[in-house]
C-alpha cells in the first residue's frame, strides 16, 4: 500500500474497512482504526485492539484505556489533543500478541495514519509496539521512558496500561515518563 496515495484519515478508513489481508479481518466486531484529534503533535501507538475496543471501535476504552486517561489527567493532557491508535486495527483472538505476520499486513495502515496526522511525539505503548516501532530488540524495563529522535519525530516507549494494571509497582515509573512527555510536548504547543 502506498502511505501517500490517501489525502484524508477518512480516505484511509475507508479502505481499512475493506481489509481482509489476515483472518482478523473476518473475526473483528468492529474496525478499531484511532481516535482523536487528526492534528494531533502527540501520539499514542499501542500494540492491538482488545475486547472492548472490538465492540466499540474505539482504541483503549477498556481498563488499559482507563488507566491511560488517568495518567493523561495526571500531567494534564487532554484526550481529545492526542491522537490513539494501535499497529493491527483488528482484535486478536483472546487478546493474544499479534502476530508478526499480522502486524506486516496493518503496518501500512498505521504509517499512513502517522503520515495524515503528522504528530510530533510519538509514544509506544508497550514492548510490542516499541520493538515494532522503535527497535526489534527494545527492552521496555530497561528502555522505557528514553526518547530517541528519528526523521523528524521524537520517539518514547511506557509501559503498557495492561501491565501497569498486572504490576502496580510499574505504576510509578509511567508517571515519571508522562511528565517526560508532558514536558517534550510543553515544548512544541
Amino acid at each position: 500500500m502506498d502511505c501517500n496515495a490517501f489525502l484524508t484519515l477518512e480516505e484511509l478508513k475507508a479502505h481499512c474497512e475493506k481489509c481482509r489481508e489476515c483472518s482478523l479481518g473476518e473475526s473483528r466486531t468492529n474496525l478499531v482504526f484511532g481516535t482523536g484529534n487528526p492534528k494531533a503533535k502527540l501520539m499514542f501507538i499501542g500494540e492491538a485492539p482488545g475486547e472492548k475496543e472490538d465492540l466499540s471501535g474505539i482504541p483503549f476504552v477498556g481498563a488499559a484505556g482507563k488507566l491511560l486517561d488517568k495518567f493523561l489527567f495526571a500531567v494534564d493532557i487532554q484526550r481529545e489533543d492526542v491522537y490513539i491508535a494501535n499497529i493491527l486495527k483488528c482484535r486478536p483472538p483472546k487478546n493474544r500478541d499479534p502476530k508478526p505476520e499480522e502486524e506486516d499486513k496493518c503496518i501500512d495502515f498505521l504509517r499512513a495514519q502517522v503520515k495524515l496526522i503528522d504528530p510530533d511525539i510519538i509514544v509506544c505503548l508497550g514492548r510490542i509496539a516499541a520493538m515494532r516501532i522503535i527497535k526489534p530488540d527494545y527492552k521496555i524495563t530497561a528502555e522505557h521512558g528514553t526518547f530517541i529522535k528519528r526523521g523528524k519525530y521524537l520517539i518514547t516507549a511506557v509501559y503498557h496500561p495492561s501491565a501497569l494494571l498486572r504490576d502496580p509497582r510499574k505504576k510509578e515509573d509511567m508517571l515519571i515518563d508522562m511528565q517526560k512527555i508532558k514536558a517534550e510536548y510543553d515544548k512544541i504547543k
